[in-house]
């Protein structure tokens, strides 16, 4: 039962949206409304729980649309599980470390960091704010490590001031206590502990072999952040003349197509599909033009007979297919080929040709040519030189061709051998996938066709996770390296802290039985220093939030979580190294559910992004609507689908501000009139109304059990305005009356009505929910109880032939082009049989609304209003 008007509140004569973010920003946060509930929680157990693995955004820039978009879908979920009952256990992780950090304090500060120079304890930097993207890396200032990293902090712990307080303007409730960072000592001592953890498993090994490497942020690159970009590309046609002279038939070579001539130094070997054109050649040696190293034609079945000549040049490392017959392939008189290195760790030539050069004077050529010289300039000059010679016969019209990129990098990614760590993550073993495809099945998905996008990731993976970067703000691998007599690194000897000791720096910490006077001497030790690439730390955030190996209580009552809300376009990252490192450590899915928001595409339904300059930010969208305006658009659109937004003309969240608004002015109409204590539900049009309403809150439910709050909220923004334009038009003047025997049933009705939709409607308007509860309700809308249906025996039907009736005679009033205020001495409404009864259990509010003296009903097979006659104007 609703309270007793004496309960009422102040209500505001003029109810508005504005100032109601910040005013329960703060009621919530003195209320502790949203803080997970420990006692309770242990009390309830694991089942009481709801636990949420939260995005924990980049701290690096600004936030924009799709943030709220897909933050907003989680929050929904989340208030309507603790309205259900639920403990909820909702954190905020900061990503903090990584390369958009490096990068933002790269440009923010005007520096770039060099490990070789001393800390400066007294380092004030060139200058603060601005992008600064135009500046070249030469015009940075050098710093050291140190004053890097804690540059990096500064930065960070500021954007997420600015972070949280958008996600609390937008209403996001989020426990803030509950709060982690990706670069802290708790953070960085839980992911060492589980790297660890996966050396001793054996699941991460230490490899010398091809590294797709960005050399902007001279670091190795993981296949998941690899993006194809369209750049042009020109086909060379380069004769290799055969080692042993012209064949039988007068042949003396064999021509190949290549977009990368400036490689050729580095060619170990020519392939060709084993039922090719050039299938009679396999085995015939040829050297390579005007270098005379010289290789063998293999066949491998990847290479493409109808593509090009029908021949590759096989080099060390022009792409990915380059690595795999570089493993695959084996020469006749060798066991395997060579890697020769000629693009160093700048994207440059290395000074000197590769050994495999045998002519004196081509070595000469290469060192005053192609050494210190760019990708662009190096084939400039070998083009040339080929053409010079005659090797080169055709160049070809210029084309745009897929190639690989770091996600967030600004050239293309060469591919150098170096000395990386790796995680076992199923690419080469066929058990570990099997069991995460098994875990993929078992996590349910919505939508359930993103689980394809998972299982194809799992069966199309190539290498193992590379997760060591050659960067400076992340979490350190808490390794060092023994030193052999000669000082160098003995790889078979790696050291190891006690996990007692993590978190540990090992380029300042010792290992156990050292001294640090023997760091980087023979017989003594060096330190790893290397980081973490940030996904093998993100990839741990159920384990960071949740307390693994630091709060073993709390990690009982959340894991596994029981949400993981992501973005597509991150399947193939976080979740699944998420899945891969709960599959390795705990044999298990890490969340029972995977709730996947789509993208946030302009008004063209081009995907927003901040290369292609459409994102929109959105603190002014949401100062110039209102946060539940927001929560409604982002609320609109199921999970999965994308979502256009249009910053000039934002209709969906224009038609959210309007419903928000409604709320207040209807509420505040609802409160007004007083239910008389002892009050019962006695007329047919209530008890209609309320029935119709029960199915309203069976049908919501039922939609956001199964993540569809989009759903959920068609539903009841439906029944909201029958329940303002239809069923309150139909009983104000019944309500007004408290001579009527009727009046005590329509308050109560309406007042009860207005309970029931506030909840149900809580989830998404959060903000004018929770103003209109406080009204004349005590405590949270917030952590008041999810409506159950009321069970009142009332016919549907009633309510909604009522509607279409009253909707005739206002049609009526208008064509006849009365005032809808003006009386009708006389009115004949036609309808089937079925809704007759209907009709006359309405009649009195019918008669009421339409200000109508004689209200006859009539048979016919069409609902229709088929007379009006208008009362004579008095004076007229």
């Amino acid at each position: 039962m609703p309270a007793s008007d004496s309960a009422l509140n102040q209500i505001p004569d003029k109810p508005a949206l504005e100032g109601l973010e910040a005013k329960w920003d703060a009621a919530w946060a003195e209320q502790g409304t949203y803080l997970f509930d420990r006692l309770r929680a242990a009390e309830a157990g694991r089942e009481g729980v709801y636990s949420i693995d939260t995005p924990p955004p980049t701290a690096s820039g600004s936030l924009h649309i799709g943030h709220v978009f897909s933050y907003t879908h989680t929050d929904v979920k989340a208030r309507f599980e603790r309205m259900r009952g639920k403990t909820v256990f909702y954190p905020m992780g900061w990503d903090d470390n990584g390369l958009p950090t490096e990068r933002r304090v790269q440009n923010y500060y005007g520096v770039r960091c060099d490990p070789s120079l001393p800390y400066d304890s007294d380092f004030t930097p060139p200058f603060e704010g601005g992008d600064n993207k135009s500046s070249r890396a030469a015009d940075q200032q050098p710093i050291s490590r140190r004053n890097f990293i804690e540059l990096c902090e500064r930065l960070t712990i500021e954007d997420e001031k600015q972070f949280e307080s958008l996600f609390r303007q937008l209403g996001l409730s989020v426990d803030w206590t509950q709060t982690y960072r990706t670069i802290s000592d708790d953070t960085i001592r839980q992911s060492q502990l589980a790297f660890l953890r996966n050396i001793e498993r054996g699941e991460a090994y230490q490899a010398m072999a091809p590294t797709l490497w960005d050399v902007d942020f001279r670091s190795a690159i993981a296949q998941a952040e690899l993006e194809d970009r369209d750049q042009q590309a020109a086909y060379h046609t380069i004769e290799f003349p055969f080692s042993d002279g012209p064949l039988a038939d007068g042949r003396t070579s064999i021509a190949i197509d290549t977009t990368r001539p400036e490689l050729l130094p580095a060619c170990v070997a020519i392939v060709t599909h084993p039922e090719g054109p050039h299938k009679d050649l396999i085995g015939t040696k040829v050297r390579t033009p005007f270098f005379g190293a010289e290789i063998e034609i293999l066949p491998h079945h990847l290479a493409q007979p109808d593509k090009g000549t029908g021949a590759a040049m096989v080099c060390t490392f022009g792409d990915v297919t380059d690595i795999i017959w570089w493993r695959e392939l084996r020469p006749s008189a060798t066991p395997t080929l060579p890697n020769l290195t000629t693009i160093g760790l700048d994207g440059r030539f290395l000074p000197e040709a590769p050994a495999s050069v045998p002519d004196a004077g081509a070595r000469r050529w290469y060192a005053e040519n192609l050494g210190g010289k760019t990708v662009f300039s190096a084939r400039k000059a070998i083009v040339e030189k080929l053409q010079e010679t005659g090797e080169m016969t055709a160049v070809g019209k210029p084309f745009n061709h897929a190639v690989k990129f770091f996600e967030k990098g600004d050239r293309p990614l060469e591919i150098v051998s170096t000395r990386q760590w790796y995680i076992r993550n199923g690419a080469r073993d066929g058990e570990l996938r099997d069991k995460l495809i098994a875990h993929g099945q078992e996590l349910a998905w919505h939508p359930e066709f993103m689980r394809v996008r998972y299982e194809n990731w799992v069966g199309g993976l190539t290498g193992d996770w590379l997760v060591s970067r050659q960067r400076f703000f992340g979490v350190p691998i808490p390794l060092w390296y023994g030193l052999d007599e000669n000082g160098r690194r003995d790889y078979d000897r790696v050291l190891t802290p006690d996990a007692a000791s993590l978190p540990i720096d090992p380029t300042t910490d010792v290992p156990a039985g050292y001294s640090e006077d023997q760091r980087g001497v023979p017989g003594g030790f060096d330190a790893e220093a290397d980081i973490l690439d940030t996904w093998a730390t993100s990839s741990l955030t159920p384990q960071l939030a949740g307390g693994w190996q630091r709060d073993e209580e709390l990690w009982q009552l959340t894991a596994p979580f029981d949400l993981r809300p992501q973005g597509q376009d991150i399947i193939r990252t976080w979740l699944f190294s998420t899945m891969l490192r709960s599959t390795l450590e705990d044999s298990r899915t890490p969340w029972r559910n995977a709730a996947i928001s789509g993208f946030i595409v302009d008004p063209d339904r081009k995907k927003m992004s901040k290369s292609k300059g459409n994102v929109v930010t959105p603190a002014d969208v949401l100062e110039n609507h209102g946060s539940d305006a927001v929560r409604y658009w982002a609320a609109s659109s199921r999970l999965g689908m994308d979502a256009a937004f249009d910053p000039q003309n934002p209709t969906q969240v224009k038609i959210g501000r309007r419903l928000a608004i409604k709320v207040l002015n209807a509420a505040k109409f609802v409160l007004s009139f007083p239910v008389p204590e002892g009050a019962q539900v006695t007329h047919a049009l209530d008890a209609s109304m309320l029935a119709a309403l029960d199915g309203v809150v069976v049908e919501a439910t039922k939609a956001f059990e199964r993540y569809d709050a989009a759903r959920a909220l068609e539903l009841t923004e439906a029944f909201f305005w029958t329940f303002c334009d239809d069923y309150l038009e139909l009983v104000k003047e019944r309500a007004y009356d408290q001579t009527d025997v009727g009046q005590a049933s329509a308050a109560l009705s309406l007042r009860l009505a207005l309970s029931t939709l506030l909840r149900l409607l809580a989830p998404v308007l959060s903000f004018a929910t929770a103003e209109v509860w406080s009204w004349f309700e005590e405590g949270s809308v917030h952590t008041a109880a999810w409506p159950e249906p009321l069970g009142f025996e009332g016919d549907p039907a009633v309510l909604s032939v009522a509607s279409e009736a009253l909707i005739g005679i206002r049609r009526a009033k208008t064509e006849a082009k009365a005032s809808q205020k003006t009386p009708v001495a006389r009115a004949v409404i036609a309808a089937p049989p079925a809704k007759l009864d209907a009709l006359r259990a309405a009649a009195d509010d019918l008669r009421a609304v339409g200000r109508i003296a004689a209200l006859e009903f009539t048979e016919a097979e069409e609902f229709a209003v088929t007379a009006i006659e208008l009362a004579p104007v008095e004076g007229a």
